[in-house]
């Protein structure tokens, strides 16, 4: 049936046969044959063929008497053709996770061939079936034993290879794009100090001190997380509902003296409480580290943004709306810090997703509109992240992932202001999946999502919201299972009920968060909505015999793309079996006559079918190329592209972007969420311009095709070609 729970009944009931026999001396066994293959119904081929391959097991191991059968359609299991016998195998002692979907291949093409029968047609192309798996050719290197990981993966920068301390000195930072948005917030003018620096002597130098200007974040961090389990704080919007339960928080309480005359309602945008009402923020702030007994606090500024502030025609104050939060986040963090200095407090500075999405149409009609750019995502992110440090953040988080392109963007403008600062800052990560699916909104499963933003190289990556820790299980375990670096979760109080709230208690919450610590999967673990400090001090209490997820040991580099789904290259055998990765050349120009025509024509929908075919046959990654010189490519590579990842069919594969000119496949990497292949640069246009391609490339974390071309020409010859790909 395709149903997990009847995957094993033809086995169950072959030893079952088998043992009712040995009890029960002399009773003759029957069973319903058709029982088995009535999935398969309407194809009398299939069925009989799983009932002869059954019956010769039941008969000839089990020891079955008899069964209700069609006499005159019964075939022999040595009657059978190979494959439809290893087919039949599989399914019957289940043999392989895709039986059931070789057999309704195979069901398919039976009925197909019955139809072209009866039409006096050819017969359709036979499946090929499973190959047998080959064997991968195997270089010295591939024997490397894996070494145990003494951090997380780190980024190429000499501050964080160096483990260089963050000055706290903001006022130093001086490039011209820092000091542009400095210039333009609604601050500018007014002596804000962006100074965090610490006297080196303020606390003893050893580990769990930790002073600013003095002590690498990054080294703390990995001695907390490699330590204990962490903790971090819970729902701000949850506490501030809370408040509003018992104090007045209205319309006027939102606009408080700052903003009493603003031209439109701003009643629910919490992140401005930071500057109309920051005795509310503070005393939250200070509830997480007192009684929830946090280590790391976020700050309020999930949706202080352009985009998101854009609802309250507050654009203009988002730089500002950052810097408060997280000063009052680094004030309070200090004041808690003082009273025990061996348990330091940190600022995460809270990156939300905005309320556009890159990779969704927000129109029905037309998949390929967006209502926002990855460069006005990159534009936007760039200036919550210069506030967010100037308000003094330890580390920047990028949270609530429902589209990685989105979090793309985010950690785009993050290497910028890293790559102008020459900063070290550690950047943490955290996905959500909206359902028992196990996908994010725009459509990714886990592993996809982190495949697509590991090139960041995070300290920490995780799960936020949208479901509760009980439900959540299943999707960590298997993020555990990947995730090179450290990992947290801060799950919602259960699901929401039908007023909106939450109902797990502080007690039942660390309960269903017990089988995150017993198995290892977490170093840091906090709440999101309907979290409280009490829920917080209850996580504390649970995790704290429990010791923290351990780093997996650091093997072999690997190349890991993704689409909807990610797709390790070395573990990719083709439809023929052969260790090797089909690019799926039909949705090129140059190689279908057919897809040139659709895209002349702008018929973009019907190009997507021979997109859909060719994952069909055997493709694991659509090339995509519309050079032509009659063709916009710019405007036509992004259109398919944008079209492509909301097809499931078509996107749940990478996508290999190819054009001649690298603004065209740059243009088409900004729509993709996933981890694409750039199709490609080469040293023919000197080492110069090949390094900056090859730099942007990275900062989007696309893999790349480099062509064997030098300032000379093409490689022709052995010796060239080994040359040039060796440089």
């Amino acid at each position: 049936t395709g149903m997990e729970e009847h995957a094993n009944y033809g086995i169950d009931f072959i030893e079952a046969t088998l043992k009712i026999k040995e009890l029960c001396p002399y009773a003759k066994i029957s069973g319903g044959i058709s029982n088995l293959s009535f999935g398969f119904r309407g194809v009398m081929k299939i069925r009989e063929s799983i009932h002869a391959v059954f019956l010769h097991h039941a008969i000839m191991e089990g020891g079955m008497d008899m069964g209700i059968v069609n006499a005159h359609e019964m075939i022999g299991q040595d009657e059978l053709e190979d494959d439809m016998k290893v087919i039949c195998d599989n399914l019957v002692f289940n043999k392989i996770p895709e039986a059931t979907e070789d057999m309704l291949d195979r069901t398919n093409y039976e009925r197909a061939c019955i139809e072209a029968k009866k039409k006096r047609m050819a017969p359709p192309r036979k499946p090929r079936g499973r190959m047998p798996v080959l064997p991968r050719k195997h270089f010295d290197f591939n024997h490397l034993a894996p070494v145990p990981a003494v951090g997380p993966p780190c980024p190429t920068s000499d501050a964080a290879q160096n483990r260089v301390p963050n000055p706290y000195m903001n006022s130093r930072l001086t490039h011209e794009k820092i000091v542009a948005i400095r210039a333009k917030a609604t601050t500018a003018g007014r002596n804000i100090n962006i100074d965090y620096d610490q006297p080196s002597d303020l606390y003893p130098e050893s580990f769990p001190h930790f002073v600013r200007g003095r002590d690498s974040a990054r080294e703390y961090i990995t001695s907390m997380f490699t330590s204990r389990i962490a903790m971090y704080d819970g729902a701000m919007g949850t506490m501030i509902q809370n408040y509003g339960k018992r104090n007045r928080l209205e319309e006027e309480e939102f606009r408080g003296e700052t903003f009493k005359d603003w031209n439109c309602n701003v009643k629910g945008n919490n992140d401005m409480l930071s500057m109309s009402q920051p005795q509310i923020i503070q005393g939250i702030y200070r509830q997480y580290l007192e009684v929830g007994e946090a280590e790391f606090l976020g700050t309020n500024t999930f949706s202080s943004t352009t985009i998101a502030m854009a609802d309250y025609e507050m654009e203009a104050y988002a730089y500002e709306l950052n810097y408060e939060g997280a000063r009052l986040a680094r004030e309070v963090c200090d004041e808690v810090t003082a009273k025990d200095p061996t348990r330091p407090r940190l600022v995460i500075g809270v990156i939300g997703p905005t309320n556009r999405t890159g990779s969704i149409s927000p129109s029905v009609e037309d998949p390929a509109h967006r209502n926002v750019t990855f460069d006005e995502l990159v534009e936007t992110y760039f200036e919550q992240v210069v506030g967010l440090m100037d308000g003094g953040a330890d580390i920047l988080n990028v949270e609530t992932i429902f589209d990685t392109l989105n979090a793309k963007a985010a950690l785009y403008a993050i290497g910028e202001y890293l790559e102008f600062s020459g900063l070290d800052v550690p950047v943490f990560i955290s996905g959500t999946l909206v359902d028992q699916s196990g996908r994010t909104l725009s459509g990714q499963t886990g592993e996809a999502f982190y495949a697509s933003v590991r090139h960041a190289k995070p300290m920490c990556v995780g799960l936020n919201c949208a479901l509760g820790a009980s439900h959540m299980v299943p999707f960590l375990e298997r993020l555990s299972n990947v995730v090179e670096c450290f990992m947290h979760v801060y799950a919602n109080a259960g699901l929401p009920n039908a007023m909106g709230g939450y109902d797990e208690t502080p007690e039942s919450m660390a309960a269903n968060n017990e089988i995150f610590f017993k198995n290892g999967w977490v170093n840091l673990v906090g709440g999101c909505c309907g979290a409280t400090p009490l829920h917080n001090a209850a996580l504390k209490h649970m995790s704290a015999p429990y010791g923290p997820r351990k780093l997996p040991d650091v093997g072999p580099p690997k190349m890991w793309l993704s689409g909807l789904e990610d797709l390790v290259v070395d573990d990719v055998h083709n439809h023929l079996g052969y260790p090797f990765l089909n690019v799926g050349e039909r949705c090129n120009i140059s190689g279908s006559i057919r897809f040139k025509k659709l895209m002349m024509k702008g018929d973009y929908g019907t190009a997507m079918d021979i997109a859909k075919k060719q994952v069909t046959d055997g493709a694991h990654v659509i090339d995509i190329n519309v050079d032509d010189g009659m063709l916009d490519g710019l405007a036509a590579m992004q259109k398919f592209v944008k079209i492509a990842v909301t097809e499931p069919e078509v996107s749940k594969v990478p996508f290999m972007l190819d054009a001649s000119k690298f603004d065209i496949v740059i243009a088409g990497l900004k729509w993709c969420q996933g981890k694409p292949i750039i199709n490609s640069i080469s040293l023919k246009v000197g080492e110069e311009l090949f390094k900056e391609q090859a730099t942007l490339i990275k900062k989007h974390g696309a893999a790349l095709v480099c062509m064997a071309f030098d300032e000379h020409g093409q490689a022709a010859e052995m010796e060239d070609k080994v040359r040039i790909c060796k440089r």
